[in-house]
């Protein structure tokens, strides 16, 4: 099947890996969430929250096809070979999936405050940012 879909892609000019380009939806929506919860802490921003929580849902939405473009990426690019490097992904990927149902449950947008729920979302975005560097040294070492 992964193949199929780069000879498919290839064939309509597409030579590149399709995971870094889905990347940027979870990623911007966790950068974005975290900058939206930390500043409904300010009392007359509260309103933000809601926007934070918009971007964990649309964040949450879009780690499942990047995931899947991740293992398509891998099994075509690196035959499916286990690295210290993919592992950590893994790992990354599923402890940001896990944080940001979490943040899904938990959070009241009404009464934002800083507590564990805040916690989350900064752990969300080391999450994000080991993702990234990992990714990144992957890719171009």
């Amino acid at each position: 099947m992964t193949e199929t879909i780069f000879e498919f892609l290839s064939k309509i000019g597409f030579h590149h890996p399709i995971h870094p380009a889905l990347t940027h939806i979870p990623m911007g929506m966790v950068m974005g969430a975290a900058m939206f919860r930390v500043l409904s802490l300010i009392p007359r921003m509260k309103f933000l929250a809601r926007t934070g929580y918009h971007c964990v849902v649309l964040g949450l939405l879009g780690i499942f096809p990047t995931a899947f473009a991740g293992y398509l990426d891998w099994q075509h690019t690196f035959q499916g070979q286990w690295e210290f490097l993919i592992i950590l992904k893994m790992v990354l990927a599923v402890l940001l999936t896990l944080l940001m149902a979490t943040i899904l449950y938990l959070d009241d947008t009404e009464t934002p405050k800083l507590n564990k729920v805040t916690l989350f979302y900064c752990l969300a975005v080391l999450c994000a940012i080991g993702l990234g560097f990992s990714g990144g040294e992957l890719q171009y070492g």
